[in-house]
This record gives structure tokens, C-alpha cells and sequence, in this order.
């Protein structure tokens, strides 16, 4: 009898060995080994209650070496029934069971492949194709198998559907049943982010879900997103944390991406300022807590990390410039008020000129009578071409070089310029692709600069040092492009000839539009120049000169860039080429001369002029050859084309985004 005992332990070891223990079949391997008399139920016959035979007992599992301990494979069918897969069968998921018993070690179902097939129509006939919210799984599902969880798949630390919605019990991150709901998601997230969750219990958002009476906070989910979990320092992951943040701070997120910070951090620029430099990502306080990045005691410090020479004063740097708010930013509103005031003024009193130019132009045609087909029409007149046979010269080489350092920088900087003012849109980010980044593409960006800067003030040297020299030069004669009381007369001489109350004014050298254009570079220079500078040397700037400084600089920086866009290439381009009596083009850049015939109707007090003194001889010049006209005008539509398609992009990100 004393050996009964060891017996009975015995046999106890050999069930539990065999998976008889806690209700569990004996099943082992491939499922053929079966407790004496249970029957094989083939897959065809397995309904829902032979699968709760086992997995329905409370504190069913199995012991697993992976985890060194038991696996729970209990289920509560009634709460599985409420989930959002209630309608589903065991045999949906678990496709690899073809009879019971089953075997011991089952595939992990696939939740990918059955979410992505409900887009495709294959779901299991329980789902409607595309109904509801199937869509949104489908988008969702594609998100994630682009996320840092899914493409590291088979490491420890990977997240699988299961890891973060359970495998049973996946109820709408709205229901707070759900392991994804905003209030369990920290919990969720935390069991493979330990350290981040223990920042974030002491965070100002971690402690508003303890206080949920102060008012709704953040948590991982409404930061991270849900499935775009990209790498920790991708271009992606800031992206995707910027937009979120913006969920709850909107105005915040769009003050930050009007600073410099905002919009190269958006290209992907890891050398400046993102959300996470000024305010720690997990461990956020409020702006007047000691513990805060941001606070006034511990500021400078963070602004040093990158600035390591910033003097005390750029601390007054606005991180979030929002030229709306007065009280907190009254440099900013000032500027900005004033600078869009003269956007305004000048584009309303050009635009509407070069209207009423056109419809004059237009109007003063003579018709002409055409046949087609035995029918007469009466049409207006096309352009006359001109073609004397002799020239005028009226740009020198040195000019015209000047012109193409001119054209070449600027359009560079405004394709440059302008991705960095409209970071957000579809082109910009194509465009810095295109430059391998934003490294390259700021050298672009500051060369070009330097062309566009020596082209202005160097012209600007020689043209002063010629006419110092001439002691006889006459500063406000017909030579001088300085403004004089001839160019408001004829101003107000062609307003009245738009509207038909007088004749065409008779210009000299200059024009008033001309005078108009040639300023203008002088002034978008100065502005752009300086700001431009300002932020280029801002580690030397920042020792001396207060941080809102730069963010002025940043303000007129691209706002005289956007006037210089929209004048540029709708002004300039009309009243020089794209006018009735100018269209297509005017090659006189290209080839430097004019038909004789052309100037002296475009220039006739210069002619009459230039005729009685008789220098007008002496300018004459044989037209330029066939092949020239055909280069010039190659060259011509080339940058006309550019410009215009430049004008589009840039008139996409102004509906886009706006200009502040």
C-alpha cells in the first residue's frame, strides 16, 4: 500500500505532461493522440461550442517555455460576441485547424492579410465589402504595415495587431472596454515603453488623465497616431507628431511652421529646433513649471543646445510667432500689417494697370476683313510685325549678361525660396527630393543669393562709378532712371488713354513701369538681402541682437519674396512680353536691338531726340541672323515657361497655406 502514493503522483505527472491538466485535451504534435474514446471532429463539423469545451473554462492554459510560465487560453465567449469580431467563427481566424483536437502549436492568425482582403472584396462572407467602417481598417491596416512595428518583424520588442488590441477582445478605440482607448492606451503602450511611460505619468499631459475633471489630455495614441509609427528621428515621425499635436494645439503647430524652425524642421532638417528640442516628448509641463525646458529659468539653456553663443536677449525669440497676437508678439503684428498693406496696394494698382492695358490694347486694333470658305468676318488686326531692316541698339552685352545673372538667380531662389515658405505642400516636398534633402538644397539657396546680390549692387557700382565720372550727366535728364516729373505725367497720360480721354503718352528712354521694375530689384534686394543675411549668420547675430529680430527677418524675408513672385512673373512678364502689342515675346533682351520702325514707336521722344542730335546713326546695327532670332527666342520661351510654372506653385502653397 505504501507504494500507492508514488503511483498517484506518478500518473498526475504523465496528464500534465500530456496536456491533460486544467481541462485540457490531450492533444501533442499533430493532433493524432487522443484520451482514450474522445472522437476526431473534422473541421467541416467543429462548431463554436467544441471549441469552449476547452478554451471556455475559466483558467484554461498550457505551459509555455517562451514566456517561462503558463499561457492563459481562456476565453469569455460573451464578451468575445460583443467585440467588433463577435460575428466571426474560431475557424475564420484560426484557418490552420483541421480537426479536433487540434495541434498543440497553431499559427498566429493574420490580421493583416484578412483587413487588407476586405478592400479587395475577399473578407470572410460575414463582411460586407467595404461597408461601414471596413474602408478605414483597410487604410489603417496599410498604415501599419508601413510602420517601424511591422517592418521589424520577427524582433523582440515588435508589435503585433494582438500586442496593442488583444487577440479577442478588439472593441472601437472609442469603447472603454478597448485596450486602445484613450484612457488605456498609456497602459497598453507601457508594457514595451516602460521608460517612456513613467515620464509620461509625470507629464502635465500624463497628470490631466489622474485630474480628468481640469479638462482633456494627450495621450500616446493622439501623439504617435494610431498605426503611422514610423522610426524614432524620421522625417516621417516628426511629420506625423507635428500634425497630431496640431489636433489639440492647432494654433500652436501653425505659429511654429511660420519660423524658420517650423519649415526646414518640416523638409527634414534635423539640425533645427522640432517639438521635441524645446519641449520634452514624454515628459511635457506647463510653460511656468520649474521643470519645464521652456520655463524662464531654464530657457536659455535650451536655446543654447543649438545656439552655444546666443547672447540673453534671444530668448525673446518667438518659437511660436504668431503675427495675429498683438499683446505677445507686437513686432510681429506691426510688420506683418504693414507689409501685407503694401502687398495689397501694389498688386491691386498693377494688376488693374496691366488690365486696362490689355483691354486698350485691344481695343485700339483696327478690324480687318478675313474670308473662309466665301464668307467675309470681320476680326481685329493682328500684331504688326515690324522688319525695316535695320537695327537700333539698345542693350549692351553687359546689360543683357547682367539681365541673365538676373533671371538665372532669381528663379532660382523662388523655386528654393518659396518650398521653404510652403514646406507643407505636395511640390515642396517633391522638389527637396529632388535636391537630396535639405543640405544641398540650402547651398543651392544661398549661391543663387550671392548671384542675385552682386548682379544688383554690382551693376549698381559700375553704373555710379560711370556717372560720377561724367561730370556732365544730367541725374534727372531722359538718361536717368531716377524718378522724375515726367514719368507722373505720363502715368496719368496712360490711365487716360486706357480709358479713352486722351492720347497715347510719348515715352523717352525710360518708362515709368520701367523705372517701376528697375527700383523694385533695389528694394526687394535691400529687404531680402538684409533678412536673408540675418538669418544665414545667425550664430554671430544671435550674440548680440534680441531674438525677435529673427523672427522679423524671417517675416520679411518671405513676404517681399511673395510680392517679387507675383510682380515678377505677372507684371514684368506682361508689360514686356505677354501685352497685345508685345505677344509672345520680345527678344530685345536677347538680342539687345530693336527694329528701327519698333523703336520709334515704342520710344518716339527718344527717337525724335536721338534723330537731331545725331547719335541716332550712330546706334544703328545690321538685325541679328535667323539662327539668333531662333536661339533668342528658344531662350526666351524657356524662361517665360519657367517663371509661369514657378508662378503656379507658388500661387498653389499662397491657397494652401496663406502667407502667415
Amino acid at each position: 500500500m505504501k507504494i500507492l502514493p508514488y503511483l498517484l503522483v506518478a500518473g498526475l505527472l504523465l496528464a500534465i505532461s500530456n496536456g491533460a491538466w486544467a481541462g485540457a485535451p490531450a492533444a501533442k504534435g499533430d493532433g493524432k493522440r487522443l484520451l482514450p474514446g474522445e472522437p476526431v471532429i473534422p473541421r467541416e463539423r467543429i462548431r463554436e461550442a467544441d471549441c469552449l469545451k476547452c478554451h471556455g473554462q475559466k483558467g484554461f492554459a498550457v505551459p509555455d517555455e517562451t514566456l517561462g510560465r503558463f499561457r492563459h487560453l481562456d476565453i469569455d465567449a460573451e464578451t468575445l460576441h460583443q467585440s467588433v469580431h463577435g460575428r466571426y467563427g474560431c475557424l475564420d481566424c484560426h484557418s490552420d485547424i483541421g480537426q479536433l483536437p487540434h495541434k498543440q502549436h497553431l499559427k498566429r492568425p493574420d490580421c493583416v492579410r484578412c483587413h487588407i482582403a476586405q478592400g479587395k472584396g475577399a473578407a470572410p462572407e460575414r463582411t460586407p465589402w467595404l461597408a461601414g467602417d471596413n474602408l478605414d481598417i483597410v487604410i489603417q491596416t496599410r498604415r501599419y504595415t508601413h510602420s517601424i512595428h511591422a517592418r521589424r518583424k520577427g524582433a523582440k520588442d515588435n508589435a503585433g495587431c494582438a500586442d496593442c488590441h488583444t487577440a479577442h477582445y478588439v472593441f472601437p478605440s472609442s469603447d472603454i472596454r478597448s485596450t486602445v482607448h484613450k484612457l488605456n492606451a498609456p497602459e497598453t503602450c507601457g508594457k514595451c515603453h516602460a521608460r517612456e511611460l513613467e515620464a509620461y505619468r509625470r507629464s502635465i499631459h500624463g497628470a490631466s488623465l489622474k485630474t480628468p475633471w481640469k479638462g482633456d489630455s494627450a495621450t500616446c495614441t493622439d501623439c504617435h497616431s494610431a498605426h503611422e509609427i514610423a522610426e524614432k528621428g524620421a522625417l516621417k515621425t516628426h511629420r506625423v507628431i507635428t500634425e497630431q499635436c496640431g489636433n489639440c494645439h492647432s494654433k500652436e503647430v501653425r505659429s511654429y511652421k511660420a519660423t524658420t524652425h517650423g519649415q526646414l524642421a518640416w523638409l527634414g532638417n534635423t539640425e533645427v529646433a522640432q517639438c521635441k528640442d524645446c519641449h520634452d516628448p514624454h515628459n511635457t509641463h506647463k510653460i511656468d513649471d520649474p521643470a519645464s525646458k521652456v520655463s524662464p529659468q531654464n530657457i536659455l539653456k535650451t536655446c543654447r543646445k543649438c545656439h552655444e553663443d546666443a547672447g540673453p536677449d534671444f530668448v525673446h525669440f518667438r518659437a511660436h510667432a504668431d503675427i495675429g497676437d498683438i499683446e505677445r508678439n507686437p513686432e510681429l503684428w506691426w510688420l506683418g500689417r504693414a507689409m501685407i498693406a503694401i502687398i495689397i496696394l501694389t498688386l491691386v494698382f498693377f494688376y488693374t494697370h496691366s488690365m486696362l492695358w490689355f483691354w486698350r490694347e485691344m481695343k485700339s486694333r483696327p478690324y480687318e476683313w478675313i474670308t473662309v470658305d466665301g464668307k467675309r468676318f470681320r476680326v481685329r488686326a493682328k500684331r504688326i510685325r515690324h522688319d525695316s531692316g535695320r537695327h537700333f541698339r539698345r542693350f549692351s552685352w553687359q546689360w543683357r549678361l547682367n539681365h541673365w545673372a538676373l533671371a538665372l538667380s532669381v528663379m532660382t531662389l523662388t523655386l528654393t525660396g518659396m518650398v521653404v515658405m510652403f514646406p507643407d505642400t505636395a511640390w515642396a516636398m517633391f522638389v527637396i527630393k529632388l535636391f537630396g534633402g535639405p543640405t544641398g538644397f540650402g547651398y543651392v539657396h544661398r549661391t543663387a543669393a550671392v548671384v542675385f546680390l552682386l548682379a544688383v549692387f554690382g551693376h549698381a557700382f559700375v553704373v555710379l562709378r560711370k556717372l560720377i565720372k561724367d561730370k556732365d550727366f544730367d541725374w534727372f535728364g531722359p538718361d536717368s532712371l531716377l524718378p522724375r516729373k515726367k514719368d507722373w505725367e505720363d502715368m496719368k497720360g496712360q490711365f487716360k488713354w486706357f480709358f479713352g480721354k486722351g492720347e497715347a503718352p510719348r515715352f523717352d528712354r525710360w518708362a515709368y513701369w520701367e523705372k517701376f521694375d528697375y527700383w523694385a530689384v533695389y528694394w526687394g534686394a535691400l529687404v531680402i538681402g538684409l533678412s536673408g543675411l540675418i538669418l544665414w549668420f545667425s550664430p554671430f547675430f544671435s550674440r548680440f541682437l534680441p531674438g525677435w529680430v529673427f523672427n522679423l527677418a524671417t517675416m520679411a524675408h518671405g513676404l517681399e519674396a511673395f510680392l517679387a513672385v507675383m510682380t515678377l512673373f505677372v507684371v514684368h512678364f506682361f508689360n514686356n512680353h505677354f501685352r497685345p502689342s508685345k505677344f509672345p515675346l520680345d527678344t530685345v533682351m536677347f538680342t539687345g536691338s530693336w527694329d528701327l520702325e519698333e523703336f520709334k514707336e515704342e520710344r518716339p521722344e527718344e527717337y525724335e531726340r536721338l534723330k537731331a542730335s545725331g547719335e541716332l546713326d550712330k546706334r544703328l546695327v545690321p538685325p541679328p541672323s535667323k539662327r539668333f532670332k531662333t536661339v533668342s527666342y528658344v531662350l526666351g520661351f524657356t524662361l517665360l515657361s519657367i517663371g509661369l510654372v514657378l508662378l503656379i506653385l507658388v500661387v498653389i502653397g499662397f491657397f494652401h497655406r496663406g502667407l502667415v
